[in-house]
């Protein structure tokens, strides 16, 4: 399984529940995983992670050449894909406005529609079947295209994150 992450679960770890100041062992693994590939961060997602201040650890993390290289997916998007999955996972006459709001999720859903069987998305997004158009979650258009969706800490019970890991 290749495990496709958001960019809300990076950046969540590190200003919350891993910085990378305090817990280097979370990182480290995540660039082993990515290495391995086991995870990987589609580039339209990892742009726009980079958006952020130079002065962020994240940024400066992910801007590391050796970091980014295991990172970023390998492949390009198929744009019938993405156009898919916003005619189809949100709405088919979306505004300039509303696709602004979506972001780059479609992206991430197209990359895990490329091969439903062996991918899951990785978001800390929550399902919110109620929410329509720009405002559904990723984990309801992963659900209406049967892609596998999971949350991180899932990724990192079923890669098995600890913090005595070795590589």
């Amino acid at each position: 399984m290749l495990y496709l992450l958001d960019a809300n679960v990076l950046i969540t770890a590190n200003l919350t529940y891993y910085p990378l100041d305090q817990v280097p062992e979370f990182w480290g693994w995540i660039q082993y995983q990515a290495q391995s590939g086991n995870l990987k961060v589609p580039l339209e997602i990892m742009e726009e992670m980079l958006v952020g201040n130079d002065g962020d650890p994240l940024v400066k993390w992910l801007q590391d050449k050796a970091v980014r290289k295991a990172l970023v997916l390998a492949e390009g998007v198929n744009p019938a894909l993405v156009q898919r999955v916003v005619s189809e996972g949100y709405a088919p006459d979306l505004t300039d406005q509303e696709v602004e709001q979506i972001g780059r999720d479609p992206f991430l859903v197209a990359y895990g529609l490329a091969h439903p069987t062996d991918r899951c998305v990785v978001t800390l997004e929550v399902s919110k079947p109620s929410k329509v158009r720009q405002n559904r979650k990723v984990p309801d258009v992963c659900r209406h295209f049967s892609v596998s969706y999971s949350g991180p800490f899932e990724m990192n019970r079923a890669l098995g994150f600890r913090t005595s890991w070795k590589a």
